[in-house]
């Protein structure tokens, strides 16, 4: 991203309380014109989202829905986010400076929680695809390293032994829609394939040095093909499976062991650790996607609630009909 475009895509925050955080994702990363349609879409973290939202409002009223601001203001919003969402508020449609933006705001604790355990596999799911990050005053972007091992390690798990390196980053970018609601009915059926092939050269840097660490260690061999994208050759014996869940979140390889087993373990430290029982790799896969599949679909049902009701239903209405019309021009 050139100087002008972030300078640009900075701006904004000039009109917006201070945040920990803010990157943007989408089109804008690999677009030149951007069309004045087109939503800009942002993620910002903030220590306190209660306090961040009582100064917004009296800087952007008019960015909520005129129902929250007058029944409850912040805390209505909070509330909402935190009990029927997921812990995060987005304003959609939001013009400024003949540009649309859409931005979501969460709480620093809950961002950096769900990038280590993927609890709800939400803003972790967003940050294993490529973004520009604008502000991380908390380092988030070293943070984010671990949920990029994770994303390896899961699509490894579901990939054969033999696949391109196209194919690792769509099943990478697929893990957060596994179980998505708007999947069904309200997204484009090819979004996938559009983000990897758009965005191809910033999933390579994103997940570069985990490959070559892999390859070190003899668990991936690469070799060219035709079109420039490596074919990439995996070991898919058990003890490599066992290594691959290991670098899973905590939360993911609890609910894992709960079907599957767990067994203790003593590690260097002499703390006791426990470990998942993984019999096969056909197994242990299976049972990922099921704790990956149920975590995204109870996530993005608690967030299409939270969001028809914070954006009000002239504003709900406009950006449903958006996806829907993306998602029927992709099926027909």
């Amino acid at each position: 991203m050139d100087d002008e475009k972030r300078a640009h895509l900075l701006s904004f925050l000039k009109v917006i309380p201070p945040v920990d955080f803010c990157c943007v994702y989408g089109s804008v990363l690999h677009t030149t014109n951007h069309d004045k349609s087109t939503m800009v879409d942002y993620i910002l973290g903030v220590s306190d989202p209660l306090q961040w939202h009582s100064e917004n409002l009296k800087m952007n009223a008019d960015h909520y829905a005129s129902w929250m601001v007058l029944l409850g203001g912040a805390k209505l919003v909070t509330e909402v986010a935190d009990k029927i969402g997921v812990g995060v508020h987005f304003n959609p449609f939001v013009t400024w400076n003949n540009k649309m933006f859409k931005y979501g705001v969460v709480r620093m604790h809950d961002l950096v929680q769900d990038i280590l355990n993927w609890e709800r596999l939400y803003l972790s799911g967003r940050l294993q695809k490529p973004v520009n990050m604008l502000v991380d005053n908390l380092d988030i972007k070293d943070v984010n390293s671990v949920n990029l091992r994770a994303a390896v390690s899961a699509a490894l798990l579901l990939l054969p032994p033999k696949f391109t390196e196209e194919d690792l980053y769509a099943k990478i970018c697929s893990l957060s829609y596994m179980g998505d609601l708007r999947m069904f009915f309200a997204e484009d059926r090819n979004k996938v394939k559009k983000i990897v092939q758009g965005q191809f050269d910033l999933f390579q840097s994103m997940y570069k040095p985990f490959l070559e660490e892999y390859e070190g260690k003899d668990l991936l061999r690469f070799s060219s093909s035709e079109n420039q994208h490596a074919n990439i050759y995996q070991d898919c014996g058990l003890p490599v499976a066992r290594s691959h869940v290991s670098f899973l979140p905590p939360a993911i390889r609890s609910l894992m062991g709960i079907r599957l087993g767990r067994k203790k373990v003593t590690s260097e430290s002499v703390q006791a650790l426990h470990e998942v029982v993984i019999g096969s790799r056909e197994e242990a896969t299976k049972r990922m996607q099921k704790v990956l599949r149920r975590t995204v679909m109870v996530s993005s049902a608690r967030q299409a609630v939270s969001g028809l009701l914070t954006v009000g239903g002239v504003k709900a209405a406009r950006y449903l009909t958006n996806k829907m019309q993306k998602a029927w021009r992709s099926w027909t």
